[in-house]
């Protein structure tokens, strides 16, 4: 029970820091649960990339080199 409630809290962490999930104004419609699963697509494909730097970092890089965001996406 412990472990799942970890498991729970890290990802929920790792939304609300990186991605800033609770500051999101998103609150319309369809729109809230498709920038969720956005958000959680883009982490999962964050992970599989293997490199050892952060997750933030990750991003950033994504969002300035496109080598990079191609290298994310595709595999």
């Amino acid at each position: 029970m412990r472990e799942h409630w970890g498991v729970e809290n890290c990802l929920h962490w790792r939304l609300d820091v990186v991605f800033g999930d609770d500051a999101s104004h998103i609150r319309k419609g369809q729109a809230p649960a498709i920038m969720t699963s956005v958000r959680h697509l883009s982490m999962n494909l964050f992970d599989q990339e293997g490199s050892a730097i952060s997750l933030a970092k990750k991003r950033r890089k994504a969002a300035w080199n496109d080598d990079y965001r191609a290298k994310v996406v595709f595999g």
